[in-house]
């Protein structure tokens, strides 16, 4: 079989995606994530009488916790597979691969395992984070002067 006509099968048994629907469906639960996040912060702030500042580190906690108790009840994948790309913000998304890294790696023991390669899938995003954090904090004091 030549590689055309390889290319050409797999071309017509590919489902196409309609990225207008997965569009409104992200926007939707992205929407709805938003406001849940609104209304714990509100309620953080009303029930706690916290200030917003911390009533915002409340949340943020509590988005890590829910994503990380739903990836570990493998709801997660499930819920991405249907919303989307609307759950992989930066904090549910990095609590997600850290704590998938976590759970895949469990039976090889604690410092081997889960301690070795806990931080595989996020490990980029830190590493990149902070080496572009300290470019632009080289660029902001070059631009704006000590």
């Amino acid at each position: 079989m030549q590689k055309q006509e390889y290319k050409k099968i797999v071309d017509n048994n590919t489902p196409k995606e309609n990225y207008l629907k997965n569009a409104i469906i992200t926007f939707i639960a992205g929407g709805i994530l938003g406001a849940l996040s609104e209304l714990l912060l509100r309620g953080y702030m009303l029930w706690l009488d916290l200030p917003r500042k911390e009533s915002g580190v409340l949340v943020i906690l509590t988005l890590i916790i829910i994503a990380s108790i739903l990836t570990g009840f493998g709801i997660f994948d499930v819920l991405v597979t249907k919303l989307k790309s609307a759950l992989i913000i930066p904090i549910t998304g990095f609590a997600h691969s850290m704590t998938s890294a976590a759970l895949e790696y469990k039976h090889e023991g604690l410092v081997l395992g889960i301690g070795a390669n806990i931080f595989k899938l996020a490990g980029t995003v830190i590493l990149y984070g902070v080496v572009s954090v300290y470019f632009f904090g080289l660029i902001r004091l070059l631009v704006m002067g000590g």
